[in-house]
């Protein structure tokens, strides 16, 4: 019994003294946007102000119905900067096992300038700067065991000029409050503080902390996070003292290395041992085992594999939360930005620390800048502040290189202070700026290099390219900037701004969304996250698995040639899906897909840089061929699809099964001195599609009409001068109505008076009449389901879609956004129902990579400076076309890529032209 008792005490006592030795974390706060908690308030301006009431902390008080609202380009409008302050109070605890150990809260962030008191005494002085954390000993101002008094007054706009320049006047919301949490922290006197490691590919581990005066070692132990059955023995490093800080270091094997495509993490364990071995502190960081480099001339390394980054621009920020952030929405953005394939994020401060353990748990290298939108911190802040960014943040191994500011806003006096704080001596760069080898030239046109970028000299990596307001976005021409970058081997990659639409929920307005106009509609995403059509684009241009244009006909032999772009992985970790599909049209009966085969396509070993043919896929023959890449956690890397028939082939096959199809009595009119369709009727009653067709991008006349039978068809043979040759119209005895033209066979175009095509081709074929406001719905064959332009046509898959009408404005229609638009370019269209309840029709295609305009999107009502963002469309409401407009970026269309340019026609003689071939069926199923 004596030693039963014994052997409790002693490991009461055990327990005892862990608990007096281990770092200790008390939040005060809530965690996140999801858990908050409640304190008192009172707001000095604006809304809701000048009484005490309840706050959710963290947030941003413009969120919970406090002060009022300004985006950061106020100065530049002369607009009013609102500028209220806050007042937070409430009351905690201290636990009585805290007695004895050095006690101090923490505030992850507060915009902008906090000062804070602990029962009435000033915690410290005032912090000024809103991105990163800080933090206040508090030891001798608390009462243990009793209730202790905190308020904190907030500035929403610094009291430093500096500070106010460099963080409130930015193309950004400006919030204010508490909007990161609060929590107390508890720690022997002696203890590891500000604990900095460089964990190596090698499994070195070399740790910088503050100064321990006196005999102590440092015991340091792994523990596997995705591997738990790793655990390494504990290795005894004595602590050294050099340049203001202590060290230690030691060596772990058989560790598994951190990148992108294998974010293998551990739990370094750490205990503070005195000169009798006793522990006086114990603390765990999260840590990765990995190599970064950079390389003058020759790039970004990490674990010696070149570095290309595939970069997205990130604000911290959700429409209903503004700048305070969740667990569950980082994770979720993380994971959405992952599955894009991209590699990398930045954002123009230091984020949420929640955000960073997510980048480095699925594998997202990160930029940490420190902020500086265009002016810089002055030093002695500046200094305070970057010191704040390095130490929370340097232990992730996500992060890749640090930015000192952005666009001018650089204070060089820092540059080298960021070496100060981090072991593993991470590059600076200058965000827009050639800096220290590195040329991080922003929103560079097509053709930029004089003597840098792709023909320079210089590592370069664009920190921000191709801007994505509105539909103008990221996508568009973004193959051949890459393809373009891609030949110079200094190139490093590359950041697309940006993430998601800065448009806030205002709780002024209902929860309307606000964007300023087109200040903040910059997103790949919507604000809560809708895909834009840039998305799948993008996730298609970077996919790691490139596979060469093939055209699947009777002699394929069944193989596809892969490259393998991953940068660490080999094709064995990828599974290749693939499905054969027939698509049937609703000539007969409605339209349905039918899969006739499935299965996985196999390959020799590939691995990163290597090139070769999968082994061949039995396959028959059908309408599409589709490939899908999924990883090892079951997401899908990229889709691909292949047509296996052409246009005409498909119209063919469909056609040879309308035997049973049901007559009905078709009369159509056509206007004598133009040729154009004037009036069609079905059964009688009159279908409003007419006005055509019209041409675009060039010009005809009407020569001749000659009517005559063939068979039980009627035909009206039209010939022109110019563009046209001629155009055969033909009504079947089934009710169909065919256009069959032939266009640009002519030289003189039979003796045309003057031009007959436009100089430059933007859009090229035939447009008719059609009320938009008939419109239900569209189902089709081709391309889809997100509209395209010329220079945006990736991402986009042959197959069997449908939308509901909408007339959503990209970016700028009310909430919520409808993706994808119903209105705009369809590209390799095979046939498309309208879907209307008075008026359906479908449209056949027998002309391969006809585009089916429908109808004109409207141009956002806030654009700047009323600069239209698309190219002018052509005239009508339908269009079958051979060519379409680019999209701008953010540059106009003549500085983007070949892509993005119009196109020229040459005629020469014995050209057979090119021939646009139509069906119309008035009367499709519904």
């Amino acid at each position: 019994m004596k030693r039963i008792i014994y052997a409790i005490l002693l490991f009461m006592a055990g327990n005892i003294t862990v608990q007096a030795v281990n770092t200790e974390i008390k939040y005060i706060s809530g965690t996140d946007a999801d858990n908050t908690v409640k304190w008192d308030f009172k707001c000095d301006k604006g809304r809701n102000s000048g009484k005490w009431g309840k706050i959710s902390v963290p947030s941003c008080w413009e969120q919970q119905g406090y002060g009022e609202y300004t985006y950061g380009r106020y100065y530049i409008k002369n607009q009013p900067l609102s500028d209220e302050s806050g007042h937070y109070r409430t009351e905690f605890t201290i636990p009585h096992s805290w007695k004895g150990r050095i006690i101090e809260i923490v505030f992850e962030g507060v915009m902008t300038d906090a000062t804070v008191t602990i029962n009435g005494k000033k915690a410290g002085g005032t912090h000024q700067g809103g991105f990163t954390a800080f933090s206040y000993d508090i030891t001798d101002k608390v009462c243990i065991g009793k209730r202790n008094t905190l308020e904190v007054h907030v500035e929403k706009n610094s009291k430093d000029q500096s500070v106010h320049a460099a963080e409130r006047k930015a193309d950004w919301w400006l919030f204010g409050g508490i909007y990161r949490p609060v929590y107390l922290r508890a720690t022997p006197k002696t203890a590891l503080r500000d604990v900095a490691v460089d964990a190596r590919a090698d499994g070195t581990i070399n740790l910088w902390c503050a100064p321990i005066h006196g005999n102590y070692s440092v015991r340091m132990g792994i523990t596997g996070v995705q591997d738990t059955a790793y655990r390494a023995n504990h290795v005894i490093s004595r602590l050294t003292g050099n340049n203001g800080k202590s060290t230690a270091s030691a060596l772990f094997n058989n560790i598994k290395p951190w990148n992108p495509e294998h974010p293998n993490l551990y739990m370094l364990s750490l205990e503070l041992l005195d000169s009798a071995d006793n522990t006086v502190h114990s603390d765990s960081k999260r840590i990765g085992f990995r190599t970064i480099e950079f390389h003058h001339r020759d790039g970004f390394y990490l674990n010696n594999k070149k570095l290309e980054i595939k970069g997205i621009n990130r604000h911290c920020f959700y429409p209903e939360t503004g700048r305070t952030a969740s667990r569950r929405l980082d994770l979720a953005d993380a994971k959405l930005i992952k599955k894009m394939n991209a590699n990398a994020v930045r954002s123009h401060y230091p984020p949420d620390g929640s955000f960073l353990d997510m980048c480095d748990s699925i594998g997202l290298l990160y930029l940490d800048e420190l902020p500086g939108w265009q002016n810089a911190y002055n030093t002695k802040i500046g200094k305070q502040l970057l010191k704040e960014m390095v130490i929370h943040d340097a232990n992730h191994p996500c992060i890749f290189a640090w930015s000192n500011g952005n666009e001018g806003g650089f204070n060089y006096a820092l540059d080298s202070l960021f070496a100060r704080y981090d072991p593993q001596q991470r590059h600076v760069i200058h965000a827009w700026a050639l800096f220290d080898g590195v040329d991080a030239h922003h929103y560079p046109a097509f053709q930029t290099g004089v003597a840098r970028m792709h023909n320079g000299y210089q590592v370069f990596l664009p920190t921000e390219f191709l801007h994505s307001q509105y539909d103008k976005g990221a996508g568009a021409s973004l193959n051949e900037y890459w393809a373009q970058w891609q030949k110079n081997p200094l190139f490093a990659g590359g950041f697309i701004w940006v993430w998601a639409d800065e448009g806030v929920a205002r709780t002024d307005r209902d929860g309307q969304i606000d964007t300023d106009g087109p200040e903040a509609p910059d997103g790949i995403v919507g604000p809560h996250r809708e895909l834009e059509g840039s998305w799948y684009a993008i996730r298609d241009i970077w996919s790691p698995i490139k596979i060469a244009p093939v055209r699947i006909t009777p002699r394929w032999d069944g193989r596809f040639l892969l490259h393998n772009n991953f940068l660490y992985s080999g094709l064995d970790e990828i599974k290749l899906l693939y499905e054969i599909k027939n698509v049937s049209s609703p000539l007969i009966n409605q339209a349905h897909e039918a899969i006739l085969e499935k299965g996985e396509i196999k390959f020799p070993p590939i691995m990163p840089g290597e090139t070769a043919y999968s082994y061949p896929v039995k396959w028959r023959e059908a309408d599409i061929f589709n490939l899908t890449a999924v990883n090892a956690h079951g997401d899908t890397v990229n889709t691909w699809s292949f047509p296996m028939k052409y246009a005409d082939q498909y119209f063919a096959k469909e056609k040879a099964n309308t035997a049973g199809r049901h007559k009905k009595q078709l009369s159509v009119e056509f206007d004598q001195t133009s040729g154009m369709l004037s009036n069609v009727r079905v059964n009688g009653k009159e279908v409003p599609f007419n006005n055509g067709p019209l041409p675009v991008g060039m010009k005809m006349k009407l020569k001749s009409i000659e009517k005559r039978a063939d068979g039980a068809d009627s035909v009206y043979v039209m010939k022109y001068t110019g563009a046209a040759d001629s155009i055969v119209w033909r009504i079947t005895a089934d009710g169909l109505l065919g256009m069959d033209a032939v266009i640009l066979n002519r030289k003189d175009g039979g003796k045309f008076d003057g031009a007959f095509f436009d100089k430059s081709i933007e859009n090229l074929g035939f447009s008719f009449s059609y009320p938009e406001s008939e419109v239900k719905a569209m189902q089709w064959l081709g391309k889809g389901p997100y509209r395209v332009w010329r220079n945006r046509q990736e991402g986009m898959c042959i197959g069997l879609w449908d939308k509901e009408y909408n007339n959503t404005v990209t970016g700028e229609s009310p909430q919520p956004l409808v993706y994808p638009e119903f209105k705009g370019y369809h590209g390799n269209t095979y046939w498309a129902t309208v879907i209307s309840e008075s008026a359906p029709f479908t449209i056949y295609s027998e002309t391969d990579g006809l585009y089916l305009r429908m109808f004109t999107p409207e141009e956002p009502v806030n654009r700047r400076k009323g600069q239209n963002t698309m190219r002018k469309f052509p005239e009508g409401d339908i269009s079958f076309l051979m060519e379409i407009p680019g999209m701008r970026s953010y540059k106009p269309i003549e500085q983007l890529g070949p892509e993005a340019q119009p196109s020229h026609i040459r005629i020469n003689k014995g050209d057979e032209g090119i021939r646009i071939k139509l069906w119309f069926d008035f009367n499709p199923k519904p």
